[in-house]
């Protein structure tokens, strides 16, 4: 399960993963990005929340869903701030910085409003 948020007047997006992800959770994330990137352009930022650590995916459906979501959408959002205390996830910027345009960076999970203002900077 995945919380979808979109701040259309900084034109950045939340999700917050609360469990295992599944291909529905990122068909939501695409019903709200894709509208907004058709009308008004490319995202500031995606903040991804996850204060207890990525949760992974619920099957290879899920995997699969997730990787074709990036592989769409990583040219249309310029920054992903990734927030959380889980200290594995904290190194996936690095990782991914290899394979996607936008320019990613950790922040601890208490440090969502950084991370916000980061995205705006």
């Amino acid at each position: 399960m995945i919380d979808v948020q979109l701040e259309a007047e900084s034109a950045i997006v939340t999700v917050r993963p609360s469990e295992a992800l599944t291909e529905e959770d990122f068909q939501l994330v695409a019903s709200v990005v894709d509208p907004f990137v058709e009308h008004r352009g490319n995202l500031t930022g995606l903040i991804i929340h996850a204060e207890a650590g990525f949760p992974g995916w619920a099957d290879f459906a899920g995997l699969i869903a997730h990787l074709g979501f990036v592989r769409n959408h990583h040219r249309k959002i310029k920054r992903v701030a990734l927030v959380t205390d889980d200290s594995v996830a904290a190194h996936l910027p690095g990782l991914a910085s290899h394979f996607v345009a936008a320019e990613i960076k950790a922040f601890s999970g208490d440090s969502l409003e950084e991370a916000r203002q980061w995205l705006l900077g």
